[in-house]
């Protein structure tokens, strides 16, 4: 299993799995999508199994408490303060592999060189569960997730 850098030649598997994970969900554009890559290529991913491309991972610098709607092109924030997880999306190929441990990992490393203190993201899908047993904590915001699912909660992970 290995990380390394997105090139424009995964865009069509990732569209594929973000297609695959999230069933309930209108897909965000392939525009939208590398907006956040463009953003912050050093944060962003795909996890691979020999030669397989078995998921992805899109994280961008941000404003605590402000996420980004679902298909809503991004830019530099002039104050970031929180390392925005977009999405860890892994394909069924990477069940039972550490595939999600190596990449979130890899993620708090990412916020911790880019001196940022937090991780955030919206929870969909039930999906606040598994990042509760991360350490992620749930906090209530003055922001609509409207775009989101109904069940989206946003969550916020310290790290030190």
């Amino acid at each position: 299993m290995q990380l390394r850098s997105i090139i424009s030649d995964d865009w069509k598997i990732i569209l594929d799995i973000q297609e695959e994970c999230y069933p309930g969900i209108v897909p965000e554009s392939l525009e939208v999508l590398q907006s956040k890559w463009q953003l912050s290529p050093q944060t962003c991913f795909v996890i691979e199994d020999n030669h397989q491309t078995l998921g992805y991972c899109l994280a961008h610098p941000w404003e605590l408490g402000t996420p980004p709607a679902l298909e809503q092109k991004v830019q530099a924030k002039a104050q970031p303060n929180t390392l925005y997880l977009h999405d860890i999306a892994l394909s069924a190929k990477a069940q039972g592999k550490g595939a999600g441990r190596l990449a979130f990992d890899k993620l708090v490393q990412g916020a911790a060189d880019a001196a940022l203190s937090s991780i955030s993201l919206v929870a969909v899908q039930g999906a606040d569960s598994y990042w509760l047993r991360q350490g992620f904590i749930r906090q209530k915001i003055d922001k609509s997730l409207e775009s989101y699912t109904p069940d989206a909660c946003y969550m916020v992970l310290e790290i030190s």
